[in-house]
């Protein structure tokens, strides 16, 4: 029997879309999860289907029980977002660098022979060039992003020094199903998508002209699975996105279009650590991992919009009141 393929965080949002992905490879699938921000819901269906390791990673003992006889860990467990970290550094630190050391710790144990780590494009921060290369300088301005830059660090230095092969994914921006919209923290798009469904005006942080490579969660969960067999790939940085930005201003324009609608968006002061600029360079990801992406922003803002409506309808997670 093949090695379990364990997903940590996988009952969040890129969780649990990457856990239905490995399923669908006919791969054994493990999850690691506390619940902390992931939903049981996310993973219903698929349960009868998976191992399920009801643990923090904060525990080295239940990253160690998570991960035995791991052949491949997909790190994606995390408290992913920057204003939480601002209010709370300690918990941010705790999990997002301390709990993926845990980890780390428990795949080399495993003898895993793949850690594909979660990280994030917010640690390129105050750095204005455009767009972002893996070689440019980290300048993070917020403890969350400090946390996933010092990760990758660890990441390379496990490979380096104890021979795990470790490959860290640089997410641009995700979006798509099941992204909490409630969350206080929730990612632009999920939060949008939301209330403009249910005709409420959406609320920008700044002038609008910030903007993102936002990438469909769909092409996310594909390099996380061509990470896992890369052969080249060791100790690696690489940002995942669409190569493309889009402004908050325009992408409230597209929501009004693909919605017959005409809300204008509520405006209030910019957030503590959010950054003005984002966009990926893809020549490493297009090199090493053989990575192109497949949904096009405005393709999966109408699949993300689709089952949000869906959620609203039938009441998943409660969403409907969210």
């Amino acid at each position: 029997m093949a090695g379990i393929w364990l997903v940590t965080g996988g009952a969040g949002f890129i969780g649990s879309n990457l856990v239905r992905a490995i399923l669908a490879k006919g791969r054994p699938v493990r999850v690691l999860d506390n619940f902390l921000t992931g939903f049981r819901e996310n993973l219903a269906e698929v349960l009868a289907d998976i191992e399920f390791v009801e643990g923090d990673i904060r525990d080295l003992g239940a990253c160690r029980r998570a991960a035995a006889g791991a052949e491949v860990v997909f790190h994606q467990a995390a408290v992913p977002s920057v204003p939480r970290s601002m209010e709370d550094p300690q918990t941010s630190f705790d999990v997002n660098l301390a709990g993926l050391h845990n980890m780390l710790t428990a795949a080399r144990e495993a003898g895993a022979r793949r850690f594909v780590f979660a990280a994030s494009s917010s640690a390129y921060g105050a750095n204005e060039e455009l767009p972002k290369r893996e070689t440019m300088a980290l300048e993070p301005l917020s403890p969350y992003a400090a946390a996933k830059a010092a990760g990758e660090l660890f990441a390379a230095m496990f490979h380096r020094a104890f021979g795990l092969p470790t490959v860290s994914l640089r997410y641009f921006n995700v979006f798509g199903p099941r992204q909490d919209p409630a969350n206080a923290y929730a990612g632009v798009i999920a939060a949008f998508a939301s209330r403009m469904l249910r005709g409420e005006r959406p609320t920008i942080y700044g002038d609008g002209t910030q903007s993102r490579d936002f990438t469909y969660v769909e092409n996310v969960v594909r390099a996380n699975l061509l990470a896992a067999d890369a052969p080249e790939v060791h100790g690696e940085v690489v940002n995942i996105g669409c190569g493309e930005a889009v402004d908050l201003n325009a992408m409230v324009g597209v929501l009004n279009r693909i919605l017959g609608t005409a809300l204008a968006p509520v405006y209030e002061p910019p957030r503590a650590g959010d950054v003005k600029h984002s966009l990926a360079d893809i020549a490493a990801a297009r090199q090493l991992l053989g990575y192109r992406p497949t949904v096009r922003f405005e393709e999966g803002l109408r699949q993300t919009l689709g089952w949000y409506r869906w959620a609203i309808e039938t009441g998943y997670g409660g969403w409907a009141k969210k």
